[in-house]
């Protein structure tokens, strides 16, 4: 089931928090939490039953293994080897299951290309969001094997597992940030101020996804089909357009949720903090995907030494998480290649040799620029990265780098721009094919640069969870959220899935 869907808006969320709020008013609360972890099974099972399946499968062998813990004697001569073979045997059974689902058919295709065997794939359905449940189950597992927290009842971790705003895409939450508000009685009266703050940020979130994401999308889906016979000037005006797309429907995912998580008076942590306004790519991936980032420092980065072992090492470690996150976008050397570009970059900014004027660092750089020639640099390297992270194949992500740096202009951009023909502009459309056919063309790209300036403003305007948390609501802002949410339930005539719902 789609946040960006009718069934969700007309049908699942009102039964939900009618029913949430409902058992919780007769003090019914394990009830409660029974019927929303069953809400939220149905809101991942409604894309596939096979999905609900394996989900069902994770949860009990991850809470069998936390149970299991539990019989050991604190005191117990064998309780720290008891620990270490839980701990290797929960991330063997978290990254099986994800390695089986998500990397087989890579592993045998490398395999096949290497060693020229012919072994046969097996084209395994790839589970919605099983990158994102299987880290937070792994960070709870691992956690219960080093004694940082405690065992919970089984509801209660079916609940905090499958809270169907953060299950299918993030943010990626750990159980000591869920749990105890699950279990926070006070927590289960409605909360007016808390509810309308909810859906305000549901509505912005929405917004970015259906009416500035999608649209951007009919940009970039077509120019990366047409990889090979771009020019200079298309081929930035795609890169640009799955830029921006990108962010807003990762970000209004995350904004949707997090509004979704206040209507149940529920609060998820913050997954972005305009990442486009950063002027390094360290700064920037302190922005971008918070919680990501938060799980592999937390337990990558730091069980391999972090900075505590020499600088080499640092740098080094630094690495292999970017590398690590990379594969862990996509199964495919596209994403490996982006990752160790964002890698490589990291480790650039951590030399030190090079600060920004107006940050706070650490280590004292040795030369320094202006944060505006910092910001070009930053969201330049970061576009250039995406001709990995979209295409289909290295040659495909080469070709573009080619077509960039070809210096050509074919006037495909007319042809890319005129993709969205979407139907704000059906008026304006008839009126100047009326006039003059010809001028038709220019609409588009005169659209198509307008989106592009509106993105720009948005990216150094107050983030949808600023706005949201700053003042009152006013009754303008009402206003503009009823707009918003009457355009965007008008688009949602061709639903779209999120681009993260494929990682």
């Amino acid at each position: 089931m789609l946040f960006n869907s009718y069934i969700f808006i007309f049908i699942f969320l009102p039964i939900v928090l009618l029913g949430w709020y409902g058992l919780n008013f007769y003090k019914k609360y394990r009830l409660a939490n029974l019927f929303l972890a069953g809400m939220s099974l149905w809101f991942y099972g409604y894309f596939n039953l096979y999905y609900l399946a394996i989900i069902l499968v994770s949860i009990g062998l991850n809470y069998a293994l936390s149970r299991l813990l539990t019989r050991v004697p604190a005191d117990s001569r064998h309780t720290l080897l008891f620990r270490r073979t839980g701990l290797l045997a929960g991330i063997v059974l978290n990254l099986g299951i994800l390695f089986y689902f998500k990397y087989y058919d890579f592993f045998i295709e490398n395999i096949n290309f290497i060693f020229q065997t012919d072994y046969t794939l097996k084209h395994i359905l790839l589970p919605l969001g099983i990158s994102f449940f299987t880290f937070q189950q792994l960070s709870f597992v691992v956690d219960r094997c080093l004694g940082k927290c405690e065992h919970y009842s089984l509801i209660n971790y079916i609940t905090f597992v499958t809270f169907f705003p953060q299950l299918i895409a993030g943010p990626i939450v750990l159980y000591k940030e869920m749990i105890p508000q699950f279990e926070d009685h006070s927590r289960r009266c409605p909360d007016a101020s808390s509810f309308a703050r909810g859906i305000y940020l549901f509505v912005l979130g929405l917004a970015k996804k259906v009416l500035l994401a999608d649209t951007f999308a009919l940009v970039a889906n077509y120019g990366f089909a047409q990889t090979f016979s771009l020019d200079s000037i298309s081929t930035v005006a795609v890169i640009l357009a799955y830029t921006f797309e990108l962010y807003f429907d990762f970000s209004g995912y995350s904004d949707m949720a997090i509004g979704l998580g206040r209507m149940f008076n529920i609060e998820l942590p913050v997954n972005f903090d305009a990442p486009y306004r950063a002027c390094s790519i360290k700064e920037f991936w302190q922005r971008w995907h918070i919680t990501l980032s938060r799980f592999f420092i937390t337990y990558v980065y730091i069980p391999l030494g972090g900075s505590k072992k020499g600088k080499t090492r640092m740098l080094l470690n630094t690495f292999i998480v970017f590398l690590l996150s990379g594969l862990w976008h996509g199964a495919a050397w596209t994403y490996v290649a982006w990752g160790a570009m964002q890698g490589l970059l990291v480790v650039w900014d951590n030399l030190g040799i090079i600060g920004i004027n107006g940050r706070e660092e650490k280590r004292p750089a040795r030369y320094h620029i202006p944060a505006w020639l910092g910001w070009i640099f930053t969201f330049t390297l970061f576009n250039l990265s995406l001709f990995f992270f979209r295409s289909q194949s290295m040659a495909g992500a080469m070709q573009l780098f080619k077509n960039l740096f070809s210096g050509t202009f074919t006037g495909k951009i007319y042809e890319i721009a005129a993709q969205l023909d979407i139907s704000e502009l059906y008026v304006i459309k008839q009126a100047l094919e009326m006039v003059s056919p010809d001028l038709v063309r220019y609409m588009y790209l005169v659209f198509l640069l307008l989106l592009f300036v509106l993105s720009f403003q948005l990216v150094f305007r107050p983030t949808a969870l600023e706005r949201t948390m700053r003042g009152e609501l006013t009754s303008k802002r009402c206003w503009l959220i009823c707009i918003l949410l009457i355009w965007c339930i008008v688009s949602l005539s061709q639903v779209s899935t999120f681009l993260y719902f494929n990682f």
